[in-house]
């Protein structure tokens, strides 16, 4: 079957804002993608961030297609954000290229990683998430719309990993960037406090001897 993909904004300046392509039947927005990033692998680090629509329509990328359909994905829109649970590595890189422009003279990167002592000095074997899907990702996007309400000039994007993360992997990372330094360090600090005060996500801790819940941060 023979499809037509367009891309845009920051994807279209990687490839091609136009092309056509042909698949088997039977599949899906996620064969569309593998087919793009084989003929042009620089779309592949904006993955995470992307959004797909079939003729018009926001889709998910299991969604199987049928020929002649028209396929888009679409970077976040402008004044989104790049926010989003993952149950996969975060890859700080590609979110600070993504949250970062030219204008931005000062980026700040928090990364909170999972450690091998608790608080109260006990080893840690490993940490596991649990979120609230759903609430938790309609947090995350408020969290990240107020940043340019407090600072106007300022970027952000959040990435919080759910499951079970090894130590010293990121569990959180958040990245703010902004014209000058102040406004980038003042802007993590208050998605850093929000996210510990707003955020439906719990740790646990597992030790050797049992385990035990905890709100991050707490």
């Amino acid at each position: 079957m023979r499809l037509t993909v367009r891309l845009f904004a920051t994807l279209r300046e990687v490839a091609e804002d136009r092309s056509t392509i042909d698949l088997v039947r039977g599949s899906t927005i996620e064969d569309a993608w593998r087919d793009l990033v084989g003929r042009w692998p620089g779309l592949q680090p904006h993955r995470d961030w992307v959004r797909a629509a079939r003729n018009g329509v926001y889709a998910p990328f299991d969604q199987v297609l049928a020929d002649g359909d028209e396929v888009a994905f679409l970077p976040p829109v402008s004044g989104g954000s790049p926010s989003r649970l993952t149950d996969e590595p975060i890859d700080v890189a590609a979110l600070e290229a993504q949250v970062a422009r030219l204008a931005h003279g000062a980026v700040v990167s928090f990364v909170g990683r999972a450690r091998d002592t608790s608080d109260d000095g006990r080893g840690v074997l490993e940490l596991e998430y649990e979120a609230y899907p759903e609430m938790a990702e309609r947090v995350l996007d408020e969290i990240a719309s107020e940043v340019p309400g407090r600072w106007p000039a300022a970027a952000v994007g959040i990435v919080h990993r759910v499951g079970l993360v090894p130590l010293g992997e990121a569990a959180v990372v958040i990245v703010t960037a902004a014209p000058h330094r102040s406004e980038a360090y003042e802007a993590n600090r208050f998605v850093i406090e929000a996210i510990k005060d707003r955020l439906p996500i719990w740790k646990r801790e597992r030790f050797a001897d049992g385990s035990e819940w905890k709100r991050p941060g707490a």
